[in-house]
């Protein structure tokens, strides 16, 4: 994937702190409640059980720890929309790390508590232009907790379909942010203006080639919610299957999004 063309959408740098803190608050209380039986149970992440993705959960928010402790790179050589074409790569040792921080951490409240206190602790010593060094390029701080808000709340998704029951709230703008970041990346991957896509309340995007929209109702529209969206963008759910369940609305010729999902793996 080219590197992304467009401006990059601005988020409020305060309120995606707080939303990365209160999404993974969110997440802890919920793992909390978890019983030796529900942390053994699968996830729709092959070969990971409930363990292992809050294991995850864990490592995506270190990520910021991590890359806080390399030198700090010369210049920004990315954008945030470079981040969700870039995930991809390196899934093997990812799981491979994942696994081993499951069996170190064998009491997970506990070590979440520690990941969490350490993120406050490192967000209240560094500004948010600090750059980091990331597997997408040189973004800043700023820019880094927004690709945390969208593992976040991705993964919060994925525990809530493992655990049956297990209600595990959404902050309100870590869910923006995530569903804004990848309806952009979908416009990056499909550029044209003759498809709207519309993910209420969150997101409105043009994308696909083909004849550009101008004035009244577009001839191609694409409708869905926030949590079907992500998943569809994540390719934990298929283009057919939410069309066939009703999730997603989309009518005109060019409104199949199948061949350009999902826009993150």
């Amino acid at each position: 994937m080219p590197p992304a063309k467009k401006r990059t959408r601005t988020y409020d740098p305060g309120k995606i702190r707080t939303a990365v803190l209160a999404q993974l608050s969110n997440v802890r209380d919920a793992v909390r409640t978890l019983t030796p039986g529900q942390l053994a149970l699968p996830t729709r992440l092959e070969g990971w059980d409930v363990r292992d993705l809050v294991a995850h959960i864990g490592m995506a928010v270190t990520a910021v720890h991590r890359a806080l402790d390399q030198p700090e790179p010369a210049k920004a050589d990315a954008v945030l929309l470079d981040w969700p074409f870039g995930t991809s790569g390196n899934a093997a040792a990812i799981a491979d790390f994942t696994r081993r921080l499951a069996a170190d951490h064998p009491d997970l409240d506990a070590y979440l508590a520690e990941v969490d206190g350490g993120l406050r602790a490192l967000l209240d010593a560094h500004p948010g232009t600090r750059l980091l060094a990331t597997g997408a390029g040189a973004l800043s701080l700023d820019d880094y907790l927004v690709t945390r808000a969208v593992e976040l709340v991705v993964h919060t998704d994925d525990l809530a379909a493992a655990v049956p029951g297990l209600d595990i709230p959404y902050d309100r703008q870590a869910l923006a942010a995530c569903t804004r970041l990848l309806a952009d990346a979908l416009a990056v991957k499909a550029p044209g203006g003759s498809t709207e896509v519309r993910v209420p309340p969150y997101a409105v995007v043009q994308c696909v080639e083909g004849p550009r929209h101008t004035r009244g109702t577009p001839p191609n529209v694409v409708e869905t919610d926030p949590l079907t969206w992500i998943r569809l963008a994540t390719g934990r759910l298929a283009w057919q299957a939410a069309l066939a369940d009703a999730r997603v609305s989309a009518s005109g010729e060019r409104a199949d999004l199948g061949a350009y999902l999902p826009v993150m793996g």
